[in-house]
């Protein structure tokens, strides 16, 4: 099975930690690799170096490169802009599609992954991607949808709705795919938590290249025409110009709004386990996942924390004390350049703000 990772995004949401220069999936978060690092580690003795790709941006190729010196260079996909996760995807199945035997070409399996993701139950993981693959090559879908089994009703998550329970593989049970929900009120994921109806989405999902390339063929012809010149100047001269003239004219769409949102119930079904897995996406979502209990307080670095809860307090400088007193739900990043103190409630204000830095004398800090 082929994996594809993808590490392109910015990750404003976490900033200072994350920046332009860096974005969070190149960074130690938690201990001493980096959320790719660790996505890698997490598939690379089962499936091999060879079979691991990694879509990115241009700019961070080198970065990916230097971290991950085990991949083959050509196994790096870098896009030369962003235009959303429909023309990354189709991209990287470019990519695949060059490289793999003509005769499996459609029946190739391949699983998408994301490389700014934490799990701790890797074992329970790799059963659920060994699953879908044995599912795939029953035929018993076209499509299989990875989730967490959830641990509290997360507002800030997409959810997948379980349909009837259909079989298991090896004890690991699958279920019809229900619905997608991407954020749902807090009321609704405690009633979809209380009732176990529904699972976190993690985002992973195991297909095949032929059904993707399908789909993008009859639901996206203008991208899949696009894709096509890409694909056709893939290992020769003159690629580098191609890609540059024509990724960048690419529709901006969302891979759900261009593709999954025409895959019929039938076609799909989802796995779920407690694989540990937790997005960290904002910075008190990354408090979260550490530590859900909302009397507990998260730290890195030399911290002291005195009479306060539910608090992040990251601080990357070796030479400083940080001291946070008396306070409920804050947010406090010290790094070298720059220092965010925020209630978690105006998280969301936090990107707003980094990207208010565009075009000033303030946009080295970004």
């Amino acid at each position: 099975m082929k994996i594809v990772i993808f590490a392109g995004g910015s990750g404003r949401r976490l900033w200072p930690i994350s920046r332009q220069k860096s974005p969070k999936q190149f960074e130690p978060i938690l201990g001493s690799e980096s959320t790719l690092q660790l996505a890698v580690s997490r598939v690379l003795d089962t499936y091999g170096a060879e079979n691991i790709y990694i879509s990115t941006n241009e700019k961070y190729v080198g970065m990916v490169q230097e971290q991950l010196p085990q991949l083959p260079a050509a196994n790096i996909i870098g896009e030369p802009t962003r235009r959303d996760l429909a023309a990354a995807v189709g991209l990287a199945m470019s990519h695949l599609a060059h490289a793999a035997d003509a005769a499996q070409l459609d029946e190739e399996p391949v699983a998408i992954l994301w490389g700014d993701n934490y799990m701790d139950q890797t074992p329970n993981f790799l059963k659920v991607m060994a699953t879908a693959e044995k599912l795939l090559q029953q035929k018993e879908a076209d499509i299989l949808f990875i989730g967490e089994t959830p641990r509290f009703a997360n507002e800030n998550l997409g959810w997948l709705g379980l349909g009837e329970q259909l079989g298991a593989v090896n004890g690991q049970p699958y279920y019809r795919f229900g619905s997608l929900t991407y954020r749902p009120p807090l009321a609704d994921c405690q009633r979809m938590f209380a009732a176990k109806s529904h699972v976190w989405n993690t985002g992973y999902f195991v297909t095949t290249l032929g059904f993707v390339r399908q789909l993008y063929r009859e639901r996206q012809p203008a991208m899949w025409a696009q894709l096509s010149q890409i694909e056709a100047k893939i290992g020769q001269d003159g690629y580098d110009d191609v890609l540059h003239d024509i990724y960048p004219q690419m529709e901006v769409i969302s891979f759900d709004d261009a593709i999954l949102t025409y895959i019929a119930p039938e076609q799909a079904l989802v796995l779920h386990s407690e694989m540990g897995w937790s997005d960290p996406g904002t910075l008190y979502a990354l408090k979260e996942a550490i530590n859900p209990d909302l009397t507990a307080n998260v730290a890195q670095g030399q911290v002291i924390i005195e009479q306060a809860q539910d608090c992040l307090v990251y601080n990357y400088e070796s030479d400083k004390l940080v001291v946070t007193v008396g306070v409920t739900g804050l947010v406090v990043v010290n790094t070298e350049d720059a220092i965010l103190v925020v209630h978690k409630d105006s998280i969301p204000l936090v990107k707003q703000v980094v990207n208010g830095l565009e075009g000033t004398d303030l946009e080295k800090y970004s």
